[in-house]
């Protein structure tokens, strides 16, 4: 349920994203990303100063549209959400920072993936190693500092981290990888993808592997992938 106030578009698209949302959540377990009630997924509802979030400590096939969370752009319920009395993921704040300082973004992922999180209690950046890393990260995925749930420590890190860098990836240190994209899917992609080259490029560190990609060969594989890879 929403605010009276708002225009049938926009009840209309929030129910539209809570859709998405709880239906990209699906995506985390499916790929081995999470655990138990670990992790979470948000998107900016279109043309709207709020965004969706999965409800704090809720298992993953406990998820579904009608308990999704509408937040303003402070990670604040919004009026009309009285009926679900579920609080929002506890990060939230680092989601609402992130939107409220990054326009662009329009959704945002976290994990705890395995090899990724690796990397980040190791305060690691992932290397430049694969052609794939430079196509979806466009150079190393950086290690941002170490933050605590609960304000807008996470969230100034992440924004920090990626404002200096092409990767829509950050490994916070200590905790683990934040994702962002264009809208969840995209940021879920990330987040599969972060863990995919995570993976590889530790097991090439135990062969003994060194040798990150030259810089202009990484511009060369970002430029392709960004602009002429796919339909």
């Amino acid at each position: 349920m929403v605010n009276k106030e708002m225009s049938d578009k926009v009840k209309s698209q929030i129910e539209e994203t809570k859709e998405r949302v709880a239906r990209l959540h699906a995506e985390l377990p499916k790929w081995e990303l999470v655990v138990w009630t670990a992790g979470n997924v948000s998107e900016r509802v279109p043309g709207t100063d709020y965004f969706v979030i999965k409800p704090s400590g809720v298992r993953y096939e406990e998820l579904s549209p009608d308990n999704m969370i509408v937040c303003d752009l402070n990670g604040e319920k919004i009026e009309g959400e009285e009926k679900n009395d579920l609080k929002p993921s506890s990060d939230t704040a680092a989601h609402a920072y992130v939107y409220r300082h990054m326009p662009e973004v329009g959704g945002v992922v976290h994990t705890h993936s395995t090899f990724a999180t690796a990397f980040a209690a190791a305060r690691k950046p992932i290397p430049c190693m694969l052609t794939m890393t430079g196509d979806e990260f466009g150079g190393e995925i950086p290690i941002g500092p170490l933050a605590i749930i609960g304000d807008d420590s996470i969230g100034e890190g992440i924004v920090s981290t990626l404002s200096s860098s092409r990767s829509p990836a950050v490994l916070m240190a200590n905790h683990g990888p934040f994702t962002i994209g264009k809208n969840a899917e995209a940021a879920v992609k990330a987040a599969v993808m972060v863990e995919e080259v995570a993976r590889t490029t530790f097991n090439a560190l135990q062969l003994g592997a060194t040798e990150s990609l030259d810089p202009a060969m990484v511009d060369k594989l970002w430029e392709r992938y960004q602009n002429v890879y796919g339909q």
